[in-house]
């Protein structure tokens, strides 16, 4: 059921974000063609690594996080594995490529300007809703994460700081939970 749950956002959201926008701003610019030779070339290589991401981020959500991007349906584990180890936001870097790719190859400047808006819109959900949720939600898991790994540009792989041992604790060998995300 997860994994319909999550397809079915995946489609809605990318469908109307990432197809049915930049279709309107293509139709409303006058020139809907795409370009030739490099800009169409390079404007399909970033709207296809954009979808990739975008996909790897839906998957690592189900799989690890046990629920979807959908802030009605959130994951139930904090997820640190996948682009989210390099990156906190790559879901939103992914849309945004995808926006970019379609200005390269229809050299559409509204939809250069549509990208900034999906970027700066992404931006103040993440600052003003998605941090303080998830610090609310994972607490120092959480703070430990966001202090080590960039909202914006990708850095070096992050991986949760070594917990202390109880060495009076009869269960040790069980997974922390840092480790299970």
């Amino acid at each position: 059921m997860l994994w319909i749950r999550s397809a079915v956002f995946a489609t809605a959201f990318v469908g109307f974000f990432f197809w049915l926008v930049p279709r309107l701003i293509l139709d409303g610019s006058g020139n809907p063609h795409a370009l030739t030779g490099l800009p169409l070339a390079a404007g399909a290589a970033v709207t296809v690594a954009g979808f990739a991401l975008a996909l790897w981020c839906w998957g690592v959500f189900g799989s690890i996080g046990r629920g979807t991007p959908a802030p009605f349906d959130p994951p139930r584990h904090l997820v640190v594995r996948g682009p989210y180890r390099y990156v906190r936001n790559p879901m939103y870097i992914g849309g945004v490529m995808m926006v970019l790719g379609q200005a390269m190859i229809f050299g559409s400047v509204g939809l250069l300007e549509y990208a900034v808006v999906v970027w700066f819109a992404g931006h103040l959900l993440a600052v003003l809703y998605e941090e303080p949720a998830l610090k609310r939600i994972f607490g120092d898991d959480y703070s430990e994460y966001r202090s080590r790994v960039r909202r914006w540009l990708p850095g070096s792989a992050y991986s949760p700081a070594p917990r202390p041992v109880d060495l009076k604790s009869k269960n040790n060998d069980t997974p922390l939970a840092a480790d299970s995300r």
